[in-house]
């Protein structure tokens, strides 16, 4: 065996300037000044013998060679990431660092209500959380910079392992003083689908909004999109159109302050699925598990 081998810090500081593309980003990512990353990255080409990256002055670009040194250094990170669960997965059931990334269509919503409860009744565990779109969440996931991800399904996950949450119910929200006077449940047939406003591209909300409706070819004008389901409710209270909102978002007062009406669909697709899932074969998952039953508890 070779005794001079990259480090994991090294290695870190790689990964780091491949997903941020930027030497000063990175560094800000990895918490060190911009010298000490590219020292370090510096320090794993002259180790290795090879250039990993080319430099300019405004340009960062990884050689053939570089590109799969970085896949490589990835799965080394998660092994090293899976070696420390092992241990702290042995010792008290869900304490220590847990990254957790969490979808924006639940986190608003789900998150304070559940927080509280576990920072009283699991004080040993330090909840890191990260609030991305599901696509970018199950990437942060595949790629270790995070341990679980709190989303709705379904939603392409890839291999991972899953504890179901709950089911959330989608409600149709009607403008104030819509003249189709909103019934205690409406048939997708009837809903207006030229004034239905979704989500922007990356949002499962938005693919699941249109499965309830059967409409998953439907396409939004640029007008007819919000950036967050309290940009919708704000362009529904202006009677710009219609959306559909999930019912823990109704639990949590989002149509607080406006005049929205909101009815639940007479649709069996209606719904989505809050689930947490993880890497499989992860040594944590005792406590990924009792993770998804303190969630169902809250």
């Amino acid at each position: 065996m070779s005794t001079y081998l990259p480090t994991i810090k090294q290695l870190q500081y790689l990964v780091s300037l491949h997903e941020h593309g930027h030497f000063g980003r990175a560094a800000d990512a990895s918490f060190v000044s911009q010298s000490t990353l590219s020292a370090g990255i510096r320090e794993l080409e002259s180790l290795l013998g090879v250039t990993l990256v080319e430099r300019s002055r405004r340009v960062v670009r990884f050689t053939s060679l570089g590109e799969q040194v970085v896949e490589k250094a990835r799965e080394v990170l998660r092994q090293a990431e899976e070696l420390a669960d092992l241990v702290q997965a042995a010792g008290q059931p869900l304490s220590g660092q847990l990254r957790m990334a969490v979808i924006p269509t639940i986190a608003p919503f789900m998150i304070p209500r559940i927080l509280p409860r576990l920072r009283k009744e699991r004080p040993d565990l330090k909840l890191m959380l990260r609030e991305e779109v599901s696509q970018d969440a199950i990437e942060s996931l595949q790629h270790g910079r995070v341990d679980c991800v709190l989303l709705a399904l379904p939603f392409d996950t890839g291999e991972v392992e899953t504890a179901k949450i709950s089911d959330d119910r989608l409600f149709v929200a009607f403008p104030k003083d819509d003249p189709r006077m909103p019934p205690e449940t409406v048939d997708p047939d009837l809903l207006d689908y030229g004034s239905l406003l979704l989500l922007e591209d990356g949002h499962c909300l938005r693919d699941h909004a249109l499965a309830a409706c059967n409409r998953s070819e439907l396409r939004a004008s640029a007008g007819m999109i919000g950036t967050s389901l309290h940009t919708l409710v704000q362009m529904v209270d202006n009677d710009l159109g219609l959306t559909l909102l999930p019912e823990m978002a109704l639990d949590a007062g989002i149509l607080s302050g406006t005049d929205v009406v909101a009815r639940p669909m007479e649709s069996g697709t209606a719904k989505r699925e809050i689930a947490l899932v993880w890497r499989k074969n992860s040594p944590r998952e005792a406590d990924f598990r009792l993770l998804a039953e303190e969630l169902k508890a809250g």
